[in-house]
Formats: C-alpha cells, sequence, structure tokens
C-alpha cells in the first residue's frame, strides 16, 4: 500500500511540473525566427530578440486564466491528498482530491482545445511547440490520477 501511495503521489507531483512547465515555457507556438507562448510573441531581427506582450483578445486571455486555473487545482488537490492521508477514516476514499485533479484535467484539457482552435497563422507557418505538447500530455496524466483517486481507498 506504502508503494502505491508514493508511487501516486509522484505521478501527482510530476503532472504538477509539467502543468507549470507549460504553462510558463515560451514555446506554445514556434516558426523560423519567432515563438509565441500565452504571454509573449517574440521574435529574433537584426540580431536582436525581441518580445512583446501577447494579445489581448478574449481566446488568448481564457487560454490563460484556464492554464492558471489547471495548476492551482493540482496543487490543491496535492494538499488535498496529503490532508486525507493522515485525517481520512480507515476504508475512505479520496473523493475531494479527485474532484480537484479531475477539474485541473478539464481546465487543461480546455484550454488546449482553445488555443489549438484559435491559434492565428499569421503568414509564418507556425508549428506547436513544447510547451503546447506538455499540456497535452499533462491532461490524460491528470485524469488518470484523478480517477486513480476515486478508486484508491485507505487501508486499515
Amino acid at each position: 500500500m506504502l508503494l502505491i501511495l508514493l508511487g501516486v503521489l509522484i505521478l501527482h507531483v510530476i503532472i504538477l511540473i509539467l502543468l507549470i512547465v507549460s504553462t510558463a515555457a515560451s514555446a506554445w507556438s514556434v516558426a523560423n525566427n519567432s515563438g509565441k507562448d500565452l504571454w509573449y510573441k517574440c521574435s529574433t531581427n537584426n540580431g536582436g530578440y525581441h518580445c512583446q506582450p501577447s494579445s489581448n483578445e478574449d481566446w488568448i486571455q481564457a487560454v490563460q486564466a484556464l492554464m492558471i486555473l489547471s495548476v492551482l487545482f493540482c496543487f490543491f488537490s496535492l494538499i488535498a491528498f496529503l490532508y486525507q492521508l493522515f485525517r481520512l477514516v480507515k476504508g475512505g476514499r479520496f473523493f475531494f482530491t479527485a474532484i480537484f485533479q479531475i477539474l485541473a484535467s478539464v481546465f487543461v484539457m480546455c484550454g488546449a482545445i482553445i488555443y489549438t482552435v484559435m491559434c492565428p497563422d499569421d503568414g509564418t507557418h507556425p508549428n506547436f511547440g513544447y510547451a503546447y505538447v506538455l499540456a497535452w500530455v499533462a491532461f490524460p496524466l491528470c485524469l488518470i490520477s484523478g480517477l486513480i483517486y476515486i478508486v484508491l481507498r485507505k487501508k486499515e
């Protein structure tokens, strides 16, 4: 039982790291000499690296908010898991932790979908970067983790 709890805890920490990196990293879409993320548009012009804040469009602000919410809910579910690990009655299930983790999964999925649909092609033919891929990798891991918490029961 201790190994299962340790494995779930390590998976949870990995998911949290993936969500933080994908939210903060500057490679959601990359082109030849430019890169865009949730916060900045950066390009290399005339030997210099120039960054501007991202647009104030509603869709990018929605993606920003959803990714921040996914990080927060994943963090809160980690805190809830640690609390329930020591305070939950014997034989109880980690429902509170599971709900927060599944909500984090839904938020990251919605943010990635909105970015996929709304990402503008401004003639540079951008490719999706590693931060975008990390967000999509974090989604199923977060969902699986939430489902594990539903099934997981505190042993007597």
